[in-house]
């Protein structure tokens, strides 16, 4: 059997490379760096207006802990987010189909301080859920491109994935119902741009 060269060999090996480090990337183009915010903004499609996300209680008995909800306008943004791989990875930016955390970044946190900011996958229901824990398998998020329109994306758990029943976020197989977003970092113009009713409106969102 012929050896394959030391040059087909690195060739492969760089491919392979490639493939594996396929970066995630904002509106713009722009890499998604570990541990900086940014919106996750769900592109309006046939069966979704659009709207930020939000933590919001989805059960009158039960506040706590908090569920994930797309605001009632179209426009609003909602809160940031941050990324972050689940195993140690000597990378600045985040890739497709990697293990990850997703973390909401806010000083605004009125009620169930108590839970993480994580988000996790609740077992009994399958809603997407505030409270994860760092190394919990129902914390663990992955990226995916889709096809939708240039740089938007899907996110996938180990149940399945991630997709609405408005507003609630919740983990399905219904291809219909796939939450497709885009991701805008949240830097000081952003925030400065907010509305005076978003923020009050992000004030509120144990409710929205």
């Amino acid at each position: 059997m012929k050896k394959p060269s030391v040059t087909s060999f690195l060739i492969t090996l760089l491919l392979s490379a490639a493939v594996c480090a396929h970066g995630t990337t904002e509106s713009n183009g722009t890499p998604v760096k570990v541990g900086e915010k940014y919106f996750m903004l769900p592109v309006k499609t046939e069966n979704n207006d659009g709207g930020g996300l939000v933590p919001a209680a989805t059960n009158i008995l039960q506040s706590c802990p908090l569920g994930i909800t797309q605001t009632r306008l179209p426009n609003q943004r909602g809160i940031p987010v941050s990324f972050r791989y689940t195993e140690t990875i000597d990378r600045d930016f985040i890739t497709t189909d990697t293990s990850i955390n997703i973390e909401f970044m806010s000083d605004i946190w009125p009620v169930c301080s108590e839970f993480s900011k994580l988000w996790a996958v609740d077992d009994s229901s399958s809603a997407i859920i505030i409270g994860g824990k760092h190394k919990s398998p129902n914390s663990a998020f992955k990226i995916q491109n889709v096809t939708v329109a240039e740089h938007t994306y899907k996110l996938t758990t180990s149940y399945g994935t991630v997709g609405t029943t408005p507003p609630q976020l919740l983990v399905t197989n219904d291809e219909s119902k796939t939450l497709v977003v885009q991701f805008v970092k949240a830097d000081d113009d952003a925030t400065k741009a907010t509305s005076r009713v978003e923020k009050l409106g992000l004030r509120m969102f144990p409710f929205y």
